[in-house]
């Protein structure tokens, strides 16, 4: 089964950290990332920019909505993923608990299945 590690970061915290800082959180990620990958778990990864370099796009009454980030009302964004192949859920959660970026933002785990599905 797929499960999706959804990195959630407090907004500003990548702004707060040094050049430095971030350059060892991005390598400890990497070397997670290599992790999963020698054990035959990882299927995608990416680190994302912050969403002052995003845009939300709507479709409403046939009219494209578009809204340039950063988006105010949240307190937190989307900072990358790890998506996994695993084989149940205890055992995505216990990867989720082994990612680096637990212990600065928050690891949402989430299994992959057809929207249809509640």
């Amino acid at each position: 089964m797929s499960y999706l590690l959804l990195i959630v970061e407090p907004r500003g915290q990548r702004e707060a950290r040094s050049e430095a800082e971030g350059r060892a959180l991005y390598a400890d990620m990497t070397r997670f990332g290599e992790s999963l990958a020698a054990r035959g778990l990882l299927l995608a990864s990416e680190s994302l920019r912050p969403d002052s370099h995003g845009v939300r796009v709507q479709q409403r009454n046939g009219q494209p909505v578009l809204r340039d980030g950063p988006f105010a009302e949240a307190r937190e964004m989307v900072g990358g993923f790890f998506l996994v192949d695993c084989a149940s859920k205890e055992e995505a959660v216990a990867l989720a608990r082994e990612c680096p970026a637990a212990q600065w933002a928050t690891v949402e785990v989430r299994e992959a299945a057809p929207c249809h599905q509640p």
